[in-house]
């Protein structure tokens, strides 16, 4: 029930503390736009997504208006195009990638995913095209995202794919080198990847979800922040339940502004993602929610421990606030998306090694991390398969989206500006993994995978 207290409460969070709902992200299926003639398959395509999508940022607008919280980002997540791509075999994917960014320009959307494959388990019609195209389909468009799946909990990993996929990363840096290597910051590699993930650059609209639907990003760690900072002395039994009441009230947030979608829109309501979605904005990182549990500094020893925590009380908040999340829902770590991370690896305290046991309890992975330019594909791969390995024993979601930063080295920056915020380049091991990586195959399935 609503109160005056509440009422003020909502209002104290939007204004001081940076709570917004990141995004609203419409899925779209595209299965019905296949045609073997390609220039027919782009023309079905691009008319969808502008049907169902055409009022998509003046309803965002609108319900901005009506409950006065921003909504920082309007997106669209579309079927994987690899299986467009399947039945146009001899053309390359890259119409599809022009034709959705024809689309995205129309629709007014910050983003739009699904320039994606799906290859746990092997590649398909379309598939290794589509990877193939993808360094050339980022460089020509802005808003385009890709992402590609090279592993499950089920299947195990595809090594042919992790080898390729070191490739692609590296070749769309250098692409892009002259904007300081910006395709890679829209390209992510998933292990466990979900089909109804909000959040780019991974989204797409997987095929077991329904023709359109809508669904909703929160965010809010300085939400978070402030809530721990009334309580300085607080054991940990007392943290967890304060971040739980907080993430309960965000989520409620969410909610709210994804049924309002779902009603304007027309189409059905789809998931709240509760992720905590950090910005480069001061007071709107998870690195500054760790510290104010007790560490001098993220990426010191005990970070860790502080963020397994923090991601299962936002997970247990969150489900008590809405009966539709899903997504990635818990805490990103993307380092140049956050202040605090960007202040800890100019430090030194958080390194390349930190940061991967942290994704073994985060949302998602080693996200927004710029490497030294001379990386060798072969070493991305490592990275991706390493990260992979994570997600596939711990029958969780990982993701590798890592920038090469062509010509320059460890101490150097990345500038994205907006939201992607700046990069300081990290050093990596110079031992080489290549002789691992060219051994191919897969890794398989872990004991536990076997549940049926």
């Amino acid at each position: 029930m609503l109160n005056v207290y509440n009422i003020l409460e909502t209002i104290r969070m939007i204004q001081d503390e940076c709570l917004d709902i990141r995004t609203i992200t419409m899925g779209i299926s595209l299965l019905d736009c296949i045609d073997t003639d390609i220039d027919k398959a782009c023309e079905k395509v691009y008319n969808k997504i502008v049907a169902k999508a055409g009022n998509l940022v003046a309803t965002g607008q609108k319900i901005e208006k009506e409950y006065g919280i921003p909504i920082v980002n309007k997106r669209i997540s579309v079927t994987p195009i690899a299986m467009l791509a399947a039945a146009c075999p001899n053309e390359s994917p890259v119409k599809f990638a022009k034709t959705l960014q024809r689309a995205a320009d129309t629709c007014g959307v910050n983003f739009i995913g699904g320039y994606s494959a799906l290859v746990h388990k092997g590649f398909s019609a379309g598939d290794e095209a589509l990877i193939r195209s993808i360094p050339e389909a980022l460089d020509v468009t802005q808003n385009i995202c890709s992402s590609v799946n090279i592993g499950s909990t089920k299947s195990g990993i595809n090594m042919d794919a992790v080898k390729i996929m070191g490739q692609i990363v590296k070749e769309t840096a250098e692409r892009t080198a002259d904007r300081d290597c910006i395709g890679a910051a829209k390209l992510v590699v998933f292990c466990n990847a979900v089909e109804d993930n909000p959040f780019m650059a991974g989204a797409f609209h997987g095929v077991g979800e329904p023709d359109c639907e809508i669904h909703v990003g929160v965010s809010g760690p300085g939400v978070v922040r402030s809530a721990l900072a009334k309580y300085p002395d607080a054991s940990i039994n007392e943290l967890a339940d304060i971040i739980k009441k907080t993430a309960f009230k965000i989520t409620r947030m969410g909610q709210l502004v994804g049924a309002r979608a779902s009603d304007l829109l027309g189409v059905p309501f789809g998931i709240v993602d509760l992720s905590l979605a950090p910005t480069p904005a001061v007071g709107d990182s998870v690195a500054h929610i760790l510290e104010e549990m007790g560490l001098e500094m993220c990426g010191t020893h005990g970070t860790t421990a502080c963020l397994a925590m923090l991601n299962d009380a936002v997970k247990k908040g969150g489900v008590m606030a809405s009966s539709t999340v899903g997504g990635l829902s818990g805490a990103f770590i993307p380092v140049s998306e956050d202040a605090g991370m960007i202040d800890a690896a100019v430090d030194g305290v958080l390194s390349l090694e930190k940061l991967e046991a942290m994704t073994a309890v985060c949302s998602v992975g080693l996200d927004m991390i710029a490497v030294t330019g001379d990386i060798s594909p072969e070493t991305i791969s490592a990275i991706i398969a390493d990260e992979a390995a994570i997600g596939m024993v711990n029958t969780k979601t990982t993701a590798v989206r890592l920038i090469p930063a062509i010509g320059k080295k460890a101490g150097e920056t990345l500038e994205f500006g907006g939201l992607l915020g700046s990069a300081p380049i990290m050093a990596i091991k110079d031992k080489s993994p290549a002789k691992f990586i060219n051994r191919g195959g897969r890794i398989p399935a872990p004991m536990h995978s076997l549940k049926n």
